[in-house]
């Protein structure tokens, strides 16, 4: 509970920053919070880059942890941190020049896509300062500092909506921005919490210490880290590019579908941080006591990590499903909007368990060092599962949006239970890192 709570409020707080988006432009109509949540979607993409160094990372000084060997450990957080700096200035690069390209392809159509490209483009000249900002966290995770990493998302959040709120709306005389406000609002929040991430692994933190000397590049360290993470990293690109392929059938029922979903998927992420939480503090726990030489440590605390976080997540599933339409009435007026994302939530509501664990096993495996049967199983389903059967649910059968959450609630089924009979077999527990 000391590593999983403090990564809850981490999580929550990360989602926060799309919650307030999604709220404070949810007044001005469906195409501002499509253009914001097609934006987010192609951002997210970028942030599949820094998943393979961010898991890499976690899992190798958690291991490196659980063996006492310091040294091992904070050579990683220099090798990490430079990746990511590489990787920002890459994604910075790529969503500055084809922001407008991007919204187009993710199906931004009318008022929406102006609207979308600015957000995105904005949002885009902080990616370098986003990435050194989760894979920075990631490695405070893996020394088992989960409370620095929420202290960091807790000034992300009062910068957010600082700036967001001055700015998309303009009250004492501040120019009203709208779409574009929110994404400074993100864009300058992250960036701040990027500068206090690194200043605080430059002062040392929970053992680990960024150094200059630390970041010339070691092919050792890296290809350990890679080995760990790039798995991950593909993993995480098929499920964008599931997801991405997804959304553009949502996108396809019109901006007032795409608008229900987005608010739908940003009301769910609340009950993501406790799965994010828990599975953070099972990938920390297992590769530690793996790390010490203690497998059955490990096998329990993953388990003890599922059952938490399956609770917690439940009651969360129990409370979308009987207030489902006051939870997306809270995000719009717009009463088409909420038509539309009342049911979908319900939907969602009942896989809560299943959702459990597809994250926590995950994290469990990640924790290991096992990367490749996530990647196959979370990947290959979201592809395959979630894509394949929103095809056929929305235009086979002409279910609508209803039919494209049958389809994701389909694929946490798939995906919980392979993660699960995963685990049980104890097969990660012979994984090298």
């Amino acid at each position: 509970m000391r590593l999983a709570l403090p990564a809850v409020s981490e999580q929550l707080l990360n989602m926060t920053v799309g919650l307030v988006d999604t709220w404070l432009v949810g007044h001005l109509g469906a195409d501002s919070i499509a253009a914001v949540s097609i934006s987010n979607q192609i951002v997210m993409l970028a942030q599949v880059l820094c998943s393979s160094i961010a898991t890499g990372s976690t899992a190798l000084i958690a291991r490196c942890i659980g063996a006492q060997d310091a040294a091992t450990a904070n050579r990683a957080v220099g090798q990490s941190m430079l990746v990511a700096v590489l990787i920002g200035l890459g994604t910075t690069a790529a969503g500055v020049g084809f922001a407008g390209q991007a919204a187009r392809l993710m199906g931004a159509t009318g008022n929406a896509l102006p609207m979308a490209t600015a957000y995105l483009r904005i949002v885009s000249w902080s990616l370098m300062l986003m990435t050194c900002l989760f894979v920075g966290n990631a490695c405070l995770r893996g020394a088992g500092d989960t409370l620095s990493a929420m202290r960091v998302m807790m000034l992300v959040n009062a910068i957010n909506i600082v700036v967001a709120a001055a700015l998309i709306y303009g009250p004492f005389g501040l120019p009203r921005l709208g779409v574009v406000g929110s994404a400074l609002g993100a864009a300058v929040g992250r960036s701040v919490g990027g500068i206090v991430v690194l200043a605080t692994l430059w002062r040392g933190r929970a053992g680990l210490r960024l150094a200059w000397r630390r970041m010339v590049p070691d092919a050792s360290v890296i290809h350990r880290i890679l080995r760990i993470g790039i798995p991950t990293g593909i993993e995480m690109l098929l499920f964008r590019f599931g997801d991405m392929s997804y959304y553009r059938v949502v996108t396809s029922l019109g901006m007032a579908a795409c608008a229900a979903h987005a608010i739908t998927l940003n009301a769910q992420s609340l009950s993501f941080s406790p799965g994010f939480g828990f599975a953070m503090a099972a990938t920390t726990l297992v590769g530690q006591g793996l790390g010490a030489g203690d497998p059955k440590r490990a096998e329990s605390d993953g388990y003890l990590a599922f059952r938490l976080g399956a609770t917690v997540m439940t009651v969360a599933g129990l409370f979308f499903f009987l207030f489902s339409r006051q939870i997306v009435g809270f995000f719009t007026d717009d009463p088409q909007v909420v038509a539309l994302g009342s049911g979908p939530l319900r939907v969602v509501a009942l896989a809560q368990p299943l959702l459990a664990s597809t994250m926590i096993f995950s994290g469990a495996l990640r924790g290991a060092g096992d990367t490749r049967f996530p990647m196959l199983s979370n990947g290959i389903s979201v592809v395959v599962v979630r894509f394949g059967l929103a095809m056929l649910f929305v235009h086979g059968l002409g279910w609508g949006l209803m039919g494209a959450w049958y389809a994701l609630a389909t694929d946490m089924a798939m995906r919980g239970l392979l993660n699960f009979l995963r685990f049980r077999s104890r097969s990660w527990q012979k994984a090298r890192v």
